[in-house]
């Protein structure tokens, strides 16, 4: 179809429509074909060398799900509407005891209070520490980092989602990595770990209204000399946040303080 007039153009774009390609969002997303808990509000597909961001509701859960073995998904967290209060990975590590995200960490801001819970995790392979990839270190390692090249960096692309979401660079504090694990030797060093393989999955629970951005590219540690990333499914359905009486709720005490300011937050706005 010829596309060098602007009817030509119009035409062909809209014999696009109904088209499914490998990577792309479900819009509206109650047509995701497969079933879940509750009513879907999201489901993509995120290639290699992307990013996707939403606005989540208190209680939605997030299934993110490596489809071939190479997804590496890092994932900031924002309270929406009040962006000052974000996901502090350093806080997440150290209230918690513990370096190592799988099903039952709590996902912490610096405020004391839970952005999100771990509820399922068929991985076991994910990084709290390193952060992820910059535009410097991947034009140093691949050529070019920039958002349009062939080895976009993950804080470039996190910068797209954030400008999305009237969010600007200084905003990007250091991000949680899904999918690509990082261990501490005794010496201190890291090793990468790499990942589980294809069909792992993480699920998430919002426990406040979140503002979710995910940038899916390599890990920063990742060893191999050619920029190697497949594709992320992401898929979001209504549920409920944790409540009292839920086991997470009581499973450590560093745990139940940080749900209990959760509450006393959410209480004092006159939200239950």
């Amino acid at each position: 179809m010829a596309t060098a007039t602007t009817h030509g153009a119009r035409d062909h774009a809209r014999a696009q429509q109904g088209g499914r390609a490998e990577a792309m969002p479900v819009v509206p997303a109650s047509d995701w074909p497969g079933e879940t808990p509750g009513p879907v509000v999201w489901a993509e597909t995120v290639a290699g060398g992307n990013y996707t961001h939403k606005v989540l509701a208190r209680g939605t859960e997030l299934r993110l799900t490596d489809l071939a073995g190479d997804a590496c998904a890092h994932l900031l967290l924002y309270v929406d509407g009040r962006p000052w209060e974000r996901l502090n990975t350093a806080d997440t590590v150290k209230v918690q005891w513990n370096a190592y995200l799988g099903a039952g960490q709590l996902l912490l801001s610096d405020q004391g209070r839970v952005l999100a819970t771990l509820t399922a995790d068929t991985s076991g392979r994910h990084d709290a520490l390193c952060g992820t990839s910059t535009l410097v270190r991947n034009t140093a390692r691949y050529g070019d980092g920039t958002p349009q090249s062939a080895s976009p960096a993950g804080r470039e692309l996190l910068k797209l989602a954030a400008l999305k979401n009237g969010l600007a660079a200084r905003d990007l504090p250091p991000s949680l990595s899904f999918f690509q694990g990082v261990e501490v030797r005794e010496d201190g060093a890291l090793d990468f770990t790499g990942s589980a393989g294809p069909g792992a999955a993480v699920t998430l629970r919002a426990e406040q209204d979140v503002t979710v951005l995910i940038a899916n590219v390599p890990h920063p540690l990742d060893p191999r000399p050619a920029y190697t990333c497949t594709p992320l499914e992401v898929l979001a359905w209504r549920a409920h946040p944790t409540a009292p009486g839920d086991p997470l709720w009581d499973a450590t005490p560093e745990g139940h303080r940080a749900f209990l300011n959760t509450a006393d937050h959410l209480t004092a706005r006159g939200i239950k």
